[in-house]
């Protein structure tokens, strides 16, 4: 985030947090950072709830009170003054009391009739710059992130610099709010999450499970065609495994364990596959001759993701990745970042979504968070950018977004209203193959340590269509679209025809869908529509007569001249149209 929009939003996040406490005297508010395109306040509202129909008051006393702000003052306090000066907010007496045993110094700030526990940060003329903000929803928010503490009231708010930025973000979330996955799914009949499953665990139905294997089909065909095979591992696995690779100290919170009722073992359900991998590489010795081994395997893992932050197919605890690993020499890392690159780019330019990479390094700041040694670190690191470099990508580096056990090329993805997604990962890793004892030997007969690269070209399934179904609208190009065809005859007597196209159409590996009700016409062709399906094919006395079909483009989602009204058409004729559509995933 650029840093004057930070401090912008930041200062907000303020504003906010002196409206509702001048609103709610009993108020407590917590934290209040900028996040992006926006901020929150986090708020112990004690029995009082708020709702966005609260929204106008707090906006209009948020006005009242900027116009009695000026630049905010920062001044380093004792421990003793800050204490006092917050004895009545238990949350900012909990910071300041973690600060003073970390011995980072206790800033207060105020930009006039304000005072507030802050590191600084902040607008120099807030009458001026906080003019154009907007409040924008309410959430419950675990206190530091922790079931295990107090829900807190979360109000979100966004703000821009000038007031033409924040209309069009505005609009931009009015657009998203039309093409919101999850109100799709449920009226396109792709998924549903059922109470009695559990949160974050989605069921998909027949077209969206279409979807998630056509999408599978493709990334696979464009991995095996660079020479990587399918393997496969069970979901379950002793908790021996992830403590070797790490995953059990870093992220023991997020696993779900299982229980075995006859040997008593603990198992894992699989929070990530590498470590199986691993697994396969060392069942038998290896050569330098052998390497590259390659695997791919798509499978579902299993992450205890906290309830408050899961999001429809965006956040969930079923993942499905269209995983793949590596295990190379290091003079092979450029060949195969160099094929996980052009893999990268041909599946999202399929997809209309432009690319750029982040390149996510640890933080130099904080060791600890890290495995492996600094050596391999700054080797990897270069490494990455070299090969960023060398293929023009369009990168920047992110410090603090590396894995605990290596650095990573994020692509970070734009959709059709301009947002940015990280989805495909691949992934440098020169600490676990270690840990596991993997080796092969080399041209001069030694043992060496190979290197592993981790990479999901998806990211995971239900991500990727989270983000793909909001950024085509629901209208899937021909080729991925659950149902291609709908078959629409005008009246009774026009059945036998339509079946007859529909068993041609069969024989062609074609999804349709027979409207056979006895409805008007009308009624069938807007039910068609409002399922995406691309085309529609009317069939009445004309074209029985010209064995013919008359088809009707959906208005959305195919290229020009392909939409609307196409006119009467033999049916070889159509379905060639089809076969060459498909072909060239239009």
């Amino acid at each position: 985030m650029e840093e004057h929009a930070e401090q912008l939003r930041h200062s907000l996040a303020h504003l906010l947090a002196a409206a509702v406490k001048t609103l709610w005297p009993k108020a407590k508010n917590a934290i209040g950072p900028a996040i992006e395109n926006g901020f929150y306040q986090d708020f112990d509202m004690g029995k009082t709830v708020i709702s966005q129909e609260d929204f106008p008051a707090i906006e209009k006393k948020m006005r009242e009170i900027l116009a009695t702000w000026h630049a905010f003052e920062v001044k380093e306090v004792s421990v003793a003054t800050a204490k006092k000066h917050f004895k009545d907010n238990p949350y900012k007496l909990e910071l300041i009391k973690d600060f003073a045993k970390e011995g980072k110094a206790i800033t207060e700030n105020d930009p006039g009739n304000f005072l507030d526990l802050c590191k600084g940060g902040h607008s120099q003329n807030p009458q001026k710059e906080l003019q154009n903000f907007k409040l924008l929803s309410v959430a419950g928010a675990y206190w530091r992130g922790d079931e295990k503490n107090k829900m807190l009231t979360r109000i979100y708010g966004t703000a821009f610099a000038t007031q033409k930025e924040l209309e069009a973000y505005l609009k931009q979330l009015e657009e998203a709010k039309k093409r919101d996955h999850r109100i799709l799914g449920e009226k396109m009949d792709l998924f549903t999450i059922s109470d009695q499953v559990g949160k974050g665990l989605p069921l998909f139905t027949q077209k969206g499970t279409w979807l998630r294997e056509l999408l599978n089909e493709y990334s696979q065909s464009l991995r095996a065609a660079k020479g990587w095979q399918k393997v496969w591992s069970p979901h379950i696995t002793k908790n021996d495994l992830y403590k070797t690779s790490g995953h059990w100290d870093k992220f023991g919170g997020e696993l779900f364990l299982v229980k075995s009722q006859e040997t008593k073992d603990e198992l894992v359900m699989k929070p990530m596959n590498c470590p199986h991998h691993q697994q396969i590489y060392a069942s038998k010795p290896r050569s330098y001759k052998d390497l590259p081994i390659k695997y791919m395997e798509t499978t579902t893992v299993y992450r205890d993701e906290k309830a408050g932050e899961l999001l429809g197919l965006s956040r969930v605890r079923s993942i499905t990745q269209d995983d793949s690993h590596t295990f190379c020499m290091p003079d092979q890392i450029e060949q195969i970042y160099q094929e996980l690159i052009d893999v990268t780019k041909i599946f999202y330019e399929t997809f209309g979504m432009p690319l750029r990479a982040r390149l996510s390094f640890r933080d130099p700041k904080d060791p600890k968070k890290y495995l492996g040694e600094v050596s391999l670190w700054k080797k990897a690191e270069d490494i990455l950018l070299d090969i960023a470099k060398k293929n023009n990508l369009d990168y920047f580096v992110a410090e603090g977004e590396a894995a605990f056990y290596g650095p990573k090329i994020d692509f970070m993805v734009k959709d059709s209203l301009g947002r940015e997604w990280q989805l495909a990962t691949p992934q440098l890793d020169f600490v676990q193959p270690a840990r596991f004892g993997l080796e092969y030997i080399d041209t001069g007969g030694k043992a060496q340590t190979p290197v592993m690269i981790h990479f999901a070209l998806m990211g995971s399934v239900e991500r990727f269509l989270s983000v793909y179904i909001e950024h085509v609208a629901g209208n899937f190009p021909l080729w991925l679209a659950p149902v291609q065809i709908a078959i629409i005859p005008i009246s009774d007597k026009h059945f036998e025809y339509a079946k007859k196209i529909a068993e041609q159409f069969k024989m062609h590996d074609l999804r349709f869908k027979m409207y056979e009700e006895n409805d008007t016409l009308g009624k069938k062709i807007r039910e068609a529509e409002m399922q995406h399906i691309p085309y529609l094919l009317i069939m009445g006395d004309k074209e029985i007569a010209a064995s013919a079909v008359s088809v009707r483009a959906r208005g959305q989602g195919l290229p020009a001249g392909r939409q609307g009204d196409l006119g009467q058409m033999p049916v070889e004729a159509f379905l060639e149209k089809m076969k060459t559509e498909i072909s060239e995933k239009q």
